[in-house]
């Protein structure tokens, strides 16, 4: 017991020395670290995401619903306008095709009897062996037989075009670069044209759709040069030019964003559908201009270091040691590449230093804290 309670008072006065010490310590003296404002390039960019697209990407579809028959193209195959890609079965459209020409020879035969019957009823209405009456109602049912042919041979129209749907074709010349049925497959045309084939029109120009967030989009042009990277190969940059800032934005979780489309070009087919895009839009370029790291804008000195009131000072400022102390040095900014911020105007020149950082205030902030006992 007598070794117990020894051994708290020894903690005790250790404890309480510490405290003393750190309480009674002197604070550690500003020490702050410079960089020199020197003259120099700056190149702002805005930063966006992006996927890449075929330029132009056609879904091909069918009008009519069958089952798949055959197919005549596959995944990444080169096609040409007018080619066939799939084939559905075409008996059911050919049988309805076979019916509406037996109807249409049908309709044709009641018109010839029809006009036949309106010759000799003509005959005999001159010779005044029939009525009015029943020559008008001979000359209707030739009108009805007529009307009948026509009918009919509009359904044969409609058949044979139908049975042309049944085969599938290429609209433009292009790559596949999607495929959606398989043969046995039932595909069906009643409510909308389903997507049977996507192709591509011409690989070699590609687009980016881009997104870039509202507090951006104001600096995005047509024209302006782009620089992007995608992970298949992050240690080659590419190229491409913003075409189009479309107006319609698209808002997600309250956050706003527009669409910037890039185009791209791609000889050697290397960028693929689908690839994601880190890009870089090159809003500014600023050449031999007064420039300071951003840094020495964000850095404020301890409270009571320079004599002013902290919290209410504003505009932007970078800060100079005068006499070990900090003073401050109201300036107006330019443009900035997020490393270098330009100055426009303010009493700073070339070769001048300003300060980025105090490190007294980080070594004091790894001590212990001070004044408090545990």
């Amino acid at each position: 017991m007598k070794k117990m309670g020894m051994l708290a008072l020894l903690v005790m006065v250790l404890a309480a020395a510490a405290w003393w010490w750190n309480g009674n310590r002197k604070p550690a003296e500003p020490q702050y670290r410079t960089v020199t404002a020197d003259r120099g390039d700056i190149v702002a960019e805005v930063s966006a995401n992006g996927t890449l697209n075929p330029v132009t990407l056609v879904n091909v579809g069918t009008q009519v619903s069958g089952t798949v028959r055959r197919i005549e193209a596959d995944f990444n195959q080169q096609v040409k306008a007018g080619q066939v890609l799939a084939e559905l079965d075409p008996a059911l459209f050919k049988a309805a095709l076979a019916q509406s020409t037996a109807n249409l020879a049908n309709a044709q035969a009641q018109l010839d009897l029809a006009e036949a019957n309106a010759v000799r009823m003509q005959t005999l209405f001159r010779q005044e062996y029939v009525s009015r009456q029943e020559l008008d109602q001979t000359t209707a049912a030739r009108a009805q037989a007529a009307a009948q042919v026509r009918l009919a041979r509009a359904q044969v129209t409609r058949d044979q075009t139908n049975l042309g749907f049944s085969i599938i074709r290429s609209p433009v010349d292009g790559t596949v670069i999607n495929r959606q049925i398989d043969v046995g497959q039932t595909v069906a045309a009643s409510f909308q044209t389903p997507t049977l084939f996507q192709i591509g029109k011409d690989l070699t120009q590609m687009q980016i759709d881009s997104t870039v967030s509202e507090a951006d989009i104001g600096q995005i042009k047509v024209g302006q040069p782009v620089k992007f990277r995608v992970d298949a190969f992050p240690d080659t940059e590419y190229s491409g030019a913003v075409r189009q800032v479309r107006l319609n934005a698209t808002t997600q979780q309250n956050v706003v964003t527009y669409n910037v489309v890039v185009n791209v070009a791609n000889p050697d087919l290397a960028l693929m559908p689908g690839m994601t895009a880190n890009l870089q839009v090159l809003v500014d370029t600023r050449r031999n201009v007064l420039r300071v790291p951003t840094t020495a804008l964000r850095f404020r000195p301890p409270a009571g270091s320079t004599g002013e009131e902290g919290g209410k000072i504003r505009g932007a400022a970078v800060y100079r040691l005068v006499d070990g102390k900090p003073v401050r040095v109201a300036v107006k900014i330019g443009i900035s590449d997020k490393a270098y911020t330009q100055i426009v105007d303010g009493k700073l020149e070339s070769g001048e230093a300003v300060i980025v950082a105090d490190l007294a205030a980080r070594k004091d902030n790894g001590g212990m804290p001070r004044g408090r006992l545990f």
